[in-house]
């Protein structure tokens, strides 16, 4: 995503949404409603869905596309590269974040997936399918380039990289990513990615004496130092991905991030350190498409449970962008037309928790 082509994009579908519906990333401007590609099949007739859904999306007035190379089996990389090539919009006027840390077996899953990962990656480390050793990821984001059909990926997330605390102690997790920032750090200083960041399930969102905590203050340090490794000017760390809903608001209310000021929610924590948030399961994998809390719902603005599910991510103090699996094309209208509605302000926000 470039600059002048995402502020392009944004006038021409601004009238369409209310107030904050492109929000700053960089230089740029990004939709605060993004399509996600987790869920779905990995077959022939998913990525038509997903193709289809994710054109109708860009052409739609979303310009961020979040995808990794594991979703499906890749499926979920190259159709989205097939939708930026169809989809009449300019590249550069969308963000496209991956991720790299899992195993990506090629379209299909194998007969025999232990074979496959020991032959496709002889002497990996895997943690249940989990690698961030910096050769690894390396290859990894050259072949989500390939998927994607892209000389660089604007986002590209560690991906959870909280499973390696399963068989490595806490420290040794920190080095492991510091190892793998500095990797990052130099693909960045090569054009291979613009930014960095790293994408969670419960590292940020659970207290400090969970099991897979990570402290977002030592990530932070530790992009610091890879990037005074690797010779950049400032780190290219920039984002956070974390799961954000009624039901799992932790990132919100956990204070579990020492600041100078006292330990901090995530979100807070990650406003402060200019790190943008994307929030991932907004709707709790369609759970919240059917309904939300009567005293909740009563104060988000749409049409549908749905849109309001979506308004409450996009609303949290912080947030960056909702980000939500669309794998039908029969979804895209209802979930974009959330940005329509006005967000909560901040105060009415923290009016839902009291």
């Amino acid at each position: 995503m470039k600059r002048d082509a995402s502020w392009a994009y944004r006038n021409r579908f601004h009238e369409s949404f209310a107030r904050t519906y492109f929000r700053r990333f960089g230089d740029g401007l990004v939709s605060s409603v993004g399509v996600g590609t987790y869920l779905g099949e990995a077959t022939d007739g998913a990525d038509e869905r997903y193709h289809a859904a994710l054109v109708e999306a860009l052409e739609s007035g979303v310009n961020l596309l979040d995808t990794a190379v594991n979703y499906r089996h890749q499926r979920s990389e190259r159709v989205v590269g097939r939708a930026l090539a169809d989809a009449d919009v300019d590249r550069d006027a969308v963000l496209v974040a991956t991720k790299g840390g899992f195993v990506p077996f090629d379209g299909e899953r194998p007969d025999d997936p232990g074979t496959y990962v020991r032959e496709t990656y002889p002497g990996r480390e895997f943690v249940r399918g989990n690698c961030i050793e910096p050769g690894y990821l390396d290859g990894q984001l050259d072949r989500s380039l390939e998927n994607l059909g892209l000389d660089a990926v604007d986002l590209y997330y560690v991906h959870n990289p909280e499973t390696q605390l399963e068989e490595h102690d806490r420290e040794t997790v920190y080095d492991a990513l510091e190892a793998a920032f500095t990797r990052l750090e130099e693909r960045a200083a090569a054009g291979d990615l613009r930014h960095y960041g790293v994408a969670t399930w419960e590292a940020f969102r659970v207290p400090a004496d969970h099991p897979s905590y990570l402290s977002l203050p030592e990530v932070v340090r530790r992009a610091r130092a890879a990037s005074d490794a690797a010779g950049t000017t400032s780190t290219h760390l920039r984002a956070i991905q974390l799961p954000f809903n009624v039901h799992m608001a932790d990132a919100f209310t956990v204070e579990s991030h020492e600041s100078a000021d006292g330990p901090q929610s995530a979100l807070w924590f990650a406003h402060e350190a200019g790190l943008d948030v994307f929030a991932s399961a907004p709707l709790m994998q369609g759970e919240l498409a059917d309904g939300l809390p009567e005293a909740v719902a009563a104060r988000l603005d749409g049409d549908t449970s749905a849109q309001r599910a979506i308004n409450f991510a996009r609303s949290a103090p912080g947030v960056t962008a909702a980000l939500v699996g669309t794998g039908s094309p029969e979804h895209v209208a209802e979930n974009v037309a959330a940005g329509t509605f006005p967000p909560l302000g901040a105060d009415a926000f923290d009016e839902v928790f009291e």
